[in-house]
């Protein structure tokens, strides 16, 4: 979460923020909407800028970029459509007990401890006033210095939380370089004709170091349709005594 051109006025604080979120596929569908109709209404009656990572990936980054009142308005907006979703997936739905909204808000970890505070007073403080649920990861995030944290409750509870942690965000800026997370692509396997998945992909998913594989510069295989064919020229397994039924699956 960064700040800019910041200053307190006497209705309060008037900031420009960036917040980024981490959501499921199905979460970012929904803000979406058909034909990109859903998002684009948030951001003309927010007037904040929302924008979705691009790439093939379980999780997408959604960055929420503008003065506080945008943001929350964002923020609100994105939280009742999660609601509605659940409500309607609970229509012919033996499920008595309504789930909450949950959202998943990134920050640079640096800043974690002053929104957890002292013996995690400041934390119990957000849950008390708004009634909300707020867990910050213990781990960060994979290849980053950044945290997930999770807050759970209404809309309402959980608009009131976004606002007491940008104001401790604002008074504890990160400290040193942030490396942002960035989720990876879903990894497929690569089926090679005649239905053998390749070597590395298998052993890469298992954990299993048995094979070395070595790519030469050429690539060492072209894809054609579905199916990818190897070069046998440029692609080599060093292989340990290892049962072939270990190396390759039939499809």
């Amino acid at each position: 979460m960064n700040k800019s051109d910041s200053k307190v006025t006497e209705g309060g604080l008037n900031v420009t923020l960036t917040i980024r979120l981490l959501m499921h596929g199905k979460e970012v569908g929904s803000i979406i909407g058909k034909k990109g109709e859903t998002v684009k209404k948030m951001r003309e009656e927010s007037s904040a800028r929302i924008n979705i990572s691009e790439g093939s990936c379980p999780e997408r980054i959604v960055t929420i970029t503008g003065p506080t009142d945008a943001i929350f308005n964002a923020f609100s907006m994105i939280a009742h459509k999660f609601e509605e979703d659940i409500n309607a997936s609970m229509t012919n739905s033996t499920v008595t007990s309504k789930p909450p909204v949950t959202l998943r808000l990134v920050v640079p970890a640096s800043q974690c401890g002053s929104l957890i505070g002292k013996g995690g007073s400041k934390i119990k403080e957000i849950r008390e006033t708004t009634g909300a649920q707020v867990q910050v990861a213990g781990d960060m995030l994979p290849n980053s210095t950044e945290r997930a944290v999770t807050i759970s409750g209404t809309p309402d509870a959980i608009i009131q939380c976004v606002k007491q942690i940008c104001v401790v965000m604002l008074e504890s800026p990160p400290k040193g370089a942030t490396i942002p997370y960035r989720p990876k692509p879903a990894s497929a396997p690569v089926i090679f004709a005649g239905g053998q998945v390749r070597a590395d992909t298998i052993l890469a998913s298992a954990g299993n170091h048995s094979v070395l594989a070595h790519h030469q510069p050429a690539p060492a295989y072209t894809v054609q349709g579905q199916y990818a064919f190897p070069h046998p020229d440029d692609w080599m397994l060093l292989v340990k005594p290892v049962p072939m039924s270990s190396l390759f699956q039939m499809i």
